[in-house]
């Protein structure tokens, strides 16, 4: 088992989709990459902690590909907005890949290039050493599904 940590905007949509994926194991969501400890949904959103939204992803190596999680992540988001995706503005809707390994590091090197033909803009996904992964509130999780909403909108 492997964990990915990975921040494309809003983290309801990710999630599901994510845990659609063959070899997925798990799924949560929570916030990456800021400077304060245990921080609430109201805290990042308010835009002063530097925490993204992130979905950690537990997958099976022998099953999906750190490589084929990069593509996925690629396809599921825009990847050109800086600080932004659809409606939603700010660092916490930022795209990030925080890496938990220097495999994974060398990867996510190689994943923007490999995409970049893809879009018309320039690629602006951060590439960052993971950092503490805090869970975000209850409610968030699987928040699509318990709400019998079908996606976000983005």
């Amino acid at each position: 088992m492997e964990i990915a940590i990975l921040a494309c905007g809003c983290f309801w949509d990710p999630e599901i989709k994510f845990g659609k994926l063959s070899g997925i194991l798990k799924t949560e969501v929570g916030y990456c990459g800021g400077d304060y400890k245990n921080v609430s949904y109201k805290e990042v959103c308010e835009g002063n902690t530097n925490h993204a939204e992130v979905v950690k992803i537990e997958f099976d190596n022998n099953l999906i590909t750190y490589e084929e999680i990069l593509k996925f992540f690629f396809e599921i988001h825009d990847p050109t907005t800086l600080n932004q995706q659809g409606p939603d503005i700010g660092t916490q809707y930022r795209s990030v890949i925080f890496y938990t390994s220097e495999l994974q590091k060398e990867e996510a090197k190689t994943s923007i290039p490999s995409q970049q033909g893809k879009w018309k803009e320039n690629i602006v996904t951060e590439i960052s050493q993971s950092s503490k992964f805090y869970r975000a509130e209850e409610y968030h999780q699987n928040y699509l599904n318990k709400n019998n909403i079908s996606s976000c909108g983005l």
